[in-house]
């Protein structure tokens, strides 16, 4: 599969290696050069430097040709931007986005279709499931 990460921090970066490790088409997006640094030789894809809402650099990473986009950015707003960019401009076949409050989550998933997931819900719920709790 041909995927792009926007994202190069602990999720992104370990996200591209096993990706990339399992035989994927793989392109990091990171506005930071820096963050890269995180992949060590343990990858072969593509790096860009750039931001995930900028057209020119997701058509750089091979936006049009994309199987899968993932945005795990620091911010809510950029994934959720860089997500419908990608699944409604681009029609990218499946588009995953990190948000982390509960409420934006349900809102973007139910309303505007988008795949969503949420570490505040999943972390939550572990939790309670590990101290026994119904």
């Amino acid at each position: 599969m041909k995927i792009i990460i926007v994202g190069c921090g602990r999720v992104g970066s370990k996200m591209a290696i096993e990706l990339f490790n399992a035989g994927n088409d793989v392109c990091l997006i990171d506005r930071n050069p820096l963050a890269f640094d995180k992949l060590l030789n343990n990858f072969g894809g593509r790096m860009i430097v750039g931001t995930g809402t900028d057209e020119d650099v997701l058509i750089n990473a091979g936006i049009e040709e994309a199987d899968a986009l993932i945005s795990v950015a620091k911010g809510d707003n950029t994934n959720i931007m860089v997500g419908q960019i990608a699944k409604f401009l681009y029609k990218v076949p499946k588009v995953v986005v990190r948000i982390v409050d509960p409420k934006s989550k349900k809102f973007y998933q139910e309303e505007i279709g988008l795949t969503c997931y949420c570490p505040t819900e999943v972390s939550c719920s572990s939790y309670i499931g590990l101290l026994g709790v119904n």
